[in-house]
């Protein structure tokens, strides 16, 4: 079940840019409503990129997983933290959020043994 998260992340950067060549104005909006929605306000960006992981796993987007426990780490969360945003994913996904949230786990051990 071993993936390479960091490379995943690394390769659909990579293809989002040719998405971002094709479709420059949708992307802009999708870009900045990403930095809206995840800035701190009233939630700090560190508990909101642990809800962002949680929905991740929830709807089951590899991808989501890829960039969401990287941004966890670089904001700071703990793996106890990633645990229980787990919990909450799994309350909310069921089974099918358990095969997710091992997943999304190992995905934040190899970022955070990694630095980022």
């Amino acid at each position: 079940m071993h993936k390479d998260w960091k490379a995943m992340a690394s390769e659909l950067s990579g293809a989002i840019k040719e998405v971002r060549l094709g479709s420059p104005e949708v992307t802009k909006a999708f870009s900045a409503m990403a930095r809206a929605a995840t800035e701190g306000g009233v939630l700090d960006t560190k508990t909101k990129e642990l809800i962002a992981l949680a929905i991740s796993v929830a709807i089951r987007c590899d991808g989501c997983v890829a960039f969401h426990s990287q941004a966890a780490v670089k904001h700071g969360a703990t793996r106890d933290e990633v645990m229980e945003v787990m919990g909450l994913a799994l309350y909310m996904g069921a089974g099918p959020s358990l095969m997710y949230a091992a997943q999304a786990v190992e995905a934040y051990d190899q970022f955070a043994l990694a630095g980022t």
